[in-house]
């Protein structure tokens, strides 16, 4: 286990689990997102990573939003962000755009900056009873760091203004039944179904999902001729890789691939 005092990083058979460790409820403040940042970059580098979870430390939240403390210092014009946004943004969209397939693991409270932080991942994990909000508006403010776009992308437009207006939190069945988390789970197996989900996705070729990755990414923002110009470039690349003689070899001989 690499240790930082605010991000553990844990190392399993070509999964990465990164464990945002600010008890009791593992707080977006300003080490966490740097020390966040450098293990992203760290881990997007490692040929031994082939996944990544995210999660909190202990049982009790995900990451239950931002260290209001440290935002009290931050109500001047442009202080904000200087001091919090402009990084903070900067780091989330480093996750979305890992190169690797990744996976939150929703183990307690996910509110504010920690449902921006899930929302960044290709796959959300809960319990039944998890809760999941974006309280912000509470507070005179709105959520941020990607809360708005990237929410709306995954459940629509009219689900995220109720997120964000009322800025009540929904449980994980709700959330399931809104597309805002792929899978439940029983709290007990919640750990073991996202390492599950995740030791399949490092057990896939690696190429082949950062391409499709990063093409299911861009839908929204690119035109079709721009996508299907990354879509060939992407598809020459991957068609030459060791990978690709590897599943064609194994399904003509009927066996499974053996991915590098």
């Amino acid at each position: 286990m690499q240790q930082l005092p605010y991000v553990l990083i844990e190392h399993d058979s070509g999964v990465a689990t990164l464990i945002l460790a600010n008890p009791p409820m593992n707080v977006v403040c300003g080490p966490l997102t740097r020390q966040l940042y450098a293990a992203l970059r760290a881990l997007e580098t490692d040929p031994q990573v082939r996944a990544l979870v995210i999660t909190g430390a202990g049982d009790r939240a995900f990451c239950a939003g931002s260290d209001i403390n440290e935002m009290q210092d931050m109500l001047q014009p442009g202080e904000v962000l200087e001091k919090k946004l402009v990084f903070q943004n900067k780091v989330f969209e480093l996750l979305r755009a890992f190169p690797k397939p990744t996976v939150a693991l929703l183990n307690g409270y996910t509110f504010g900056g920690g449902l921006e932080i899930a929302a960044c991942c290709d796959f959300i994990i809960a319990t039944a009873t998890t809760k999941l909000g974006l309280p912000e508006v509470k507070l005179g403010v709105f959520p941020s760091s990607g809360g708005t776009f990237r929410i709306a992308r995954r459940i629509g437009m009219a689900l995220t203004k109720q997120l964000v207006f009322l800025g009540e939190p929904v449980n994980g069945e709700t959330a399931l039944a809104w597309g805002l988390v792929d899978q439940l789970a029983e709290p007990e197996a919640l750990s073991q179904v996202a390492f599950d989900l995740a030791a399949r996705l490092a057990a896939m070729p690696s190429t082949s999902i950062s391409s499709a990755k990063a093409l299911i990414n861009d839908c929204f923002d690119k035109s079709d001729a721009e996508l299907i110009s990354q879509s060939l470039l992407a598809s020459d690349r991957v068609f030459c890789s060791s990978d690709a003689h590897e599943g064609m070899r194994a399904f003509i001989r009927k066996e499974p691939p053996r991915f590098s």
